[in-house]
């Protein structure tokens, strides 16, 4: 399969590495430094898999061929400029990796709904000082025709990134699970943020757990009047806690980072990674998203709200 990703960073890079070494036709759209590097030297990765990895590297987006799929790894931030000077019909089917609700629409403006397919990635890396890339979780990548249904075609992307070593599995919801996995990514990415804490931590301490349930109920009534299901496809079982007690709901984050305290201490959310570099963080197309759909349904999420308005603080001072 000719697949294109966008975007070099943690994921783009573990996504390109993995599938270049399964034995498809990989391309790598990236730019400045870190394109040079990886044509010289080639992907890096430690972890859950140690290989180096020589990937085809393209800078120019004007040189792209026409492939089975895009995958945009992207920033969401960056992506409607990103796409722009990609030709929209170089592409069968496309996809994104990228947090948030927000980029199937960017995709869909760009692409068209058809080619656009659903993906929920709980899967995650960090980008070392030397370039490298730590290859921490593995744990679920879902596919899934959008707002819902598998079709063949989602079947044989399964079949490509499982070969791969992607958890990759179809997803007959997957609109459902996106959501699913914003409402429970939100807290964690905010709290990493104003704690800068590795996630487990997070997770076990009662304090910043209660802060995060608390946002993921918020988030949970916005996209409940959205007529979204919520499940448990996400970080965390955005569904289970919304329906259970306070200690229950502790009890569930508490499980949670020792699990990920066990398997992977040092695992940090890529808003604290992008912080610590002095990077825009994902702010307004994530807690920005919710506070204004908060406020055209007319639902209050005073705990949410905070969140953001600590995170826009922290952001305005970073870079």
């Amino acid at each position: 399969m000719r697949i294109v990703i966008l975007g070099a960073g943690a994921l783009g890079s573990i996504l390109a590495a993995l599938l270049t070494r399964s034995g498809e036709e990989v391309v790598l759209l990236a730019r400045g430094a870190r394109a040079e590097l990886l044509k010289t030297s080639g992907i890096t990765i430690s972890g859950l898999v140690d290989d180096r990895v020589a990937v085809s590297i393209e800078t120019d987006p004007a040189r792209l061929q026409p492939a089975d799929l895009l995958v945009v790894t992207a920033k969401t931030y960056d992506t409607e400029t990103a796409l722009a000077p990609i030709d929209p019909g170089l592409f069968e089917t496309v996809l994104s990796v990228q947090n948030g609700v927000v980029k199937n629409d960017q995709l869909a403006d760009h692409f068209g709904k058809l080619r656009t397919v659903g993906c929920i990635a709980t899967i995650s890396g960090e980008v070392l000082a030397d370039a490298s890339v730590a290859f921490t979780q593995n744990q679920a990548f879902h596919l899934g025709e959008l707002p819902a249904g598998v079709t063949p075609r989602i079947e044989q992307l399964v079949e490509v990134f499982c070969a791969a070593g992607i958890a990759a599995i179809t997803n007959s919801s997957i609109h459902n699970g996106e959501w699913s996995k914003f409402i429970a990514w939100q807290p964690l990415m905010a709290l990493s943020v104003i704690t800068r804490l590795e996630t487990g931590k997070i997770c076990v301490n009662p304090h910043s757990a209660g802060f995060a349930i608390e946002m993921i109920r918020e988030s949970a009534a916005i996209a409940v009047a959205m007529g979204v299901e919520v499940d448990d496809s996400g970080p965390l079982p955005a569904s289970t806690i919304i329906a259970s007690s306070e200690e229950s709901a502790q009890q569930l984050l508490l499980k949670t980072g020792e699990k990920l305290m066990k398997i992977a201490p040092d695992h940090r959310m890529s808003a604290l990674q992008d912080l610590l570099r002095g990077k825009r963080l994902e702010v307004d197309q994530t807690l920005g998203y919710l506070v204004d759909q908060g406020c055209l349904l007319g639902i209050p999420i005073p705990v949410i709200s905070q969140a953001w308005q600590l995170v826009k603080t922290i952001d305005a001072f970073n870079h």
